[in-house]
């Protein structure tokens, strides 16, 4: 399934902040969302993943349209989304943090054990971000970067087994250094190549950058350039009003 941004519009009292943006996300692709500040990315984002309603224009996934849906009506279509600052239940382990996600949709009772609860499947999110061997620990006292990929096991973890799955990312390396970057960025390449439809917003280029396999940029609200990075990277608009003149994609790496 293919996630379809058509004409999308938003406005803030007379501020417009997003003024007619199309594009595409196929299953399997991982695309990158950049911009500079204020260039109404992130207001695209918060719109399609369902945190500001559209002025003008739709959005589809999974063949109907979602953008008058609630983000938990998205949740159950196979949209998660993961927010600049990771998001995950501080008071508990980092494996129970994936056991409460995983048994919250058919209800908690008084008599379940949290700890019994769907240990094989969260161990396995555990271990497609690689924290199964920290899955006793608490999630407070994790490394940022360890947030930041719990964080994304918890999005794959409210996602359905089957059928078509989008992933929304808002900064996925925001933080993070990059040794930390690097392996985070990997392992969200790697949910595209298993079929995930992947669009991530980011600033820091080298998560960018031989990573995405399209890159789109917003500039004054408008969706300024389209294509593959090395596309993107020799964009004259792109180049002068937001990558720099001198910018060299390929001395980018992740």
């Amino acid at each position: 399934m293919t996630l379809y941004v058509r004409q999308l519009v938003k406005h803030f009292g007379g501020v417009q902040a997003v003024k007619g943006v199309s594009f595409e996300v196929n299953p399997g692709e991982c695309v990158a969302l950049i911009g500079p500040n204020g260039a109404g990315k992130s207001t695209t984002f918060a719109c399609i993943a369902g945190q500001h309603g559209l002025t003008q224009g739709e959005v589809r996934w999974a063949g109907q349209r979602v953008d008058r849906l609630r983000p938990a009506q998205r949740q159950k279509l196979g949209v998660a989304r993961t927010f600049q600052v990771a998001q995950t239940f501080e008071a508990l382990t980092v494996l129970q943090n994936l056991q409460l996600l995983m048994t919250a949709p058919r209800g908690l009772r008084a008599w379940n054990v949290l700890e019994r609860a769907e240990v094989d499947a969260a161990l396995a999110r555990l271990e497609q971000v690689g924290l199964r061997d920290l899955a006793q620990a608490d999630a407070k006292d994790l490394p940022y970067g360890a947030k930041k990929r719990l964080e994304l096991a918890i999005a794959l973890a409210g996602l359905p087994a089957q059928g078509p799955r989008l992933l929304l990312l808002d900064e996925p390396a925001a933080g993070l250094a990059a040794p930390e970057r690097a392996e985070l960025m990997a392992r969200v390449t790697a949910l595209a190549r298993e079929g995930v439809a992947v669009l991530y917003t980011e600033h820091n280029m080298d998560a960018v950058f031989g990573v995405a396999d399209r890159v789109l940029v917003l500039i004054d609200g408008l969706l300024a350039a389209s294509g593959t990075p090395q596309e993107v990277a020799l964009d004259a608009t792109v180049r002068s009003r937001y990558l720099g003149r001198g910018f060299q994609a390929g001395d980018v790496h992740v």
